[in-house]
């Protein structure tokens, strides 16, 4: 797969906004780690005017932490759009930033489980979860392994190209279409190891509800098959953003034992059992304003409306 190249077609007239978009973005990814973080802050109520969003978040955490007032699921909320707006920062940090400036800020534990399913000549699905550090995340890891990451093609042409140039800054191998799981499969047989995140609600198809914080959520079985047709080891991976302001904590887990287990429904449970526990641990780090319990079970209504 070829890496990605710059097109002339993107110096278009009907591009020059976005470009002027992507430099200012570009500057403010220069500023020192804590000023960002600084602004973020600041700028984090404009998230409110995306109301859709809100409430997304607001009815997932309603359904997820009940055994919160009304007040503490709030003040979660406002700790989250600080969260995701900070996101937008550390992108910017994760594509842009030098590999020097990223060694610098952040701390890893658990690279010898990579290195044991290496020596085993294993492939490695990096299973992992939309948590609000999910890109700068992805470029620590790729300080440390090398790895196959993902991108989503974007409808804005200059938006998807800067996208997959950041993510092939720190993912020395591939960097595949999200829905080529074909690809996948095939890296893993090759000893390659992959990124994947499956806590998404993609509709019925090809999904089972499974138990997600107490709540019935539509959750793709693909991973057991995945794992199954590459020949693969479960490792799971997550980041934490330290709440002093000091850079960030990535966590390689244990390989997954017996996986799969031939049977799909438990083994789609083990997952999201893993997501919740480590979620647990940071609630308002996580991707809330995703419409997560969109696919309800036949006869319950829809939670968004």
């Amino acid at each position: 797969m070829s890496r990605t190249r710059f097109s002339p077609s993107l110096l278009k007239p009907r591009y020059w906004l976005s470009w002027l978009g992507a430099g200012i973005w570009f500057l403010f990814a220069q500023l020192p780690y804590k000023w960002q973080l600084w602004v973020a802050r600041r700028l984090a109520p404009l998230l409110y005017l995306n109301k859709k969003r809100i409430n997304f978040a607001r009815v997932n955490l309603e359904r997820c932490f009940p055994q919160l007032s009304e007040h503490e699921r709030e003040a979660l909320l406002k700790k989250n759009t600080e969260s995701m707006m900070i996101a937008a920062f550390e992108t910017g940090m994760g594509w842009f930033w030098s590999g020097r400036r990223l060694r610098k800020l952040h701390s890893i534990e658990g690279v010898e489980h990579i290195h044991q399913a290496q020596r085993e000549e294993h492939g490695i699905l990096l299973l992992t979860t939309h948590f609000s550090t999910l890109d700068i995340g992805s470029a620590f890891l790729g300080q440390n392994i090398e790895y196959d990451g993902f991108y989503r093609p974007h409808s804005n042409e200059v938006y998807d190209y800067l996208q997959r140039k950041g993510r092939e800054s720190y993912c020395a191998g591939w960097v595949i279409p999200r829905d080529n799981v074909r690809t996948m499969i095939a890296r893993l047989r090759q000893g390659r190891a992959v990124w994947y995140a499956p806590d998404r609600d993609l509709g019925a198809k090809n999904s089972v509800f499974v138990d997600f914080f107490g709540v019935p959520a539509a959750t793709i079985t693909a991973t057991s098959k995945i794992v199954k047709l590459g020949r693969a080891k479960v490792i799971p991976f997550t980041q934490v953003r330290m709440d002093d302001g000091s850079g960030y904590k990535l966590t390689i887990h244990p390989a997954f034992e017996d996986f799969p287990s031939g049977d799909d429904i438990a083994d789609t449970q083990r997952v999201s059992d893993f997501m919740a526990e480590q979620i647990a641990k940071c609630p308002e780090q996580y991707f809330w304003a995703q419409p997560r319990f969109k696919t309800r079970p036949p006869g319950e209504p829809d939670f968004y409306e």
